[in-house]
């Protein structure tokens, strides 16, 4: 594994004070003519620089919690504050915005983009934002996570374990105060699954970055500090949290 690059090193520790609090939160949506609740009554404090799992069977709640939580989804009833901002106070440019320089994101299915190689994709999020510098910073962090002489590759020509250690390229070089890993692996062969874990987690205690991840794999969920377990919407169990 290559070297840290300076900035990963230079992140500085924040407090341990709450990065993420949550208060009933909850989510209904019309069906049949009738109100079906997917979510009730969630509440949580994560402080930062924490690991926390969210734990549940198909349908129990995380992917729409997880929605909530990063504001790509509104609630029913309750409130999230992410970062010191209430989430319900900003429009859905502010919390873009509050994502861009905030939140870093892993997906499942990569969420790529098939016409940039792996260095463009990498970069975007800096470019969009403005900075001068966001190729080498790139190219810095595909040399991290083991892809220096694959920078040029388009996802196409990638494995699909190359292709999420772009994406976790991607969601560190912004230096994100907080990262939402949903079903990190679930698109892999256990090995490969593996190996992306231990990255995920190398980076992200070398960064300081809080980490919420959404599984069903018991043994990842272990490798985090809390767990949060959802079961058809409610908070069936919590552990450091």
């Amino acid at each position: 594994m290559r070297a840290t690059p300076d900035f990963l090193k230079d992140v500085a520790k924040t407090e341990d004070k709450p990065i993420l609090v949550v208060e009933g939160l909850g989510k209904q949506v019309g069906f049949d003519h009738e109100l079906l609740t997917i979510l009730d009554q969630v509440s949580f404090q994560l402080s930062a620089g924490h690991t926390l799992a969210i734990v549940g069977a198909s349908g129990s709640g995380k992917s729409t919690l997880l929605g909530l939580l990063a504001g790509l989804d509104s609630p029913s009833h309750g409130k999230v504050t992410l970062a010191g901002q209430d989430l319900a106070g900003l429009d859905e440019d502010g919390r873009a915005r509050l994502r861009a320089e905030q939140v870093g994101f892993v997906f499942q299915s990569f969420q790529l983009l098939p016409a940039l190689s792996a260095l463009d994709n990498v970069a975007l999020p800096l470019e969009l934002s403005g900075r001068r510098d966001a190729r080498r910073e790139a190219q810095a962090l595909l040399e991290r996570v083991g892809l220096g002489n694959r920078v040029q590759h388009r996802p196409k020509e990638l494995s699909g374990g190359e292709q999420q250690r772009v994406a976790l390229a991607r969601a560190f070089v912004t230096r994100p105060k907080l990262l939402f890993a949903d079903e990190p692996t679930g698109n892999l062969d256990t090995q490969t699954g593996e190996r992306i874990i231990d990255l995920l987690f190398t980076l992200n205690a070398e960064a300081g970055t809080t980490l919420v991840l959404v599984t069903h794999d018991e043994r990842l969920a272990a490798r985090c500090g809390a767990r949060l377990r959802l079961a058809a919407g409610k908070v069936l169990a919590r552990e450091g949290v």
